[in-house]
């Protein structure tokens, strides 16, 4: 019962981390979508099922499709970039983050900000 209960539990991390630093795929600069998406469970549901495979710390960089990037545009980063810890930052790969939401069009500026990380200039 006990791996049983650890298995869940990290389900169940892994699934938030998935969650908030999806969300930062969105650059800090977006305006057309409220904060209250911030939250929206449905909004970052969407984001985590069609980007997930695109963050994580595990396999390369793939540049996301379109279903993603829709996703990727439905989402405000400002909100959630305060949510962001070392924990999630342990499962997620942020580089792949900044390289999933300029892939899906968004400009981030170098210098911003999410949990402890810094973006840094694109490299294009």
């Amino acid at each position: 019962m006990a791996i049983s209960t650890i298995t869940h539990g990290s389900v169940r991390c892994l699934g938030l981390a998935m969650l908030l630093v999806a969300a930062l795929l969105v650059s800090s600069g977006s305006n057309q979508v409220m904060a209250q998406n911030c939250k929206d469970k449905s909004v970052l549901g969407n984001l985590v099922s069609q980007c997930s495979n695109y963050v994580m710390k595990t396999g390369p960089k793939v540049k996301p499709l379109g279903s993603c990037c829709k996703a990727v545009k439905a989402v405000d980063v400002r909100c959630v970039c305060n949510f962001v810890t070392k924990d999630i930052e342990q499962i997620v790969d942020m580089e792949k983050v900044v390289y999933v939401a300029r892939s899906c069009g968004k400009k981030i500026k170098s210098g911003t900000k999410c949990g402890s990380y810094t973006v840094h200039q694109n490299k294009n």
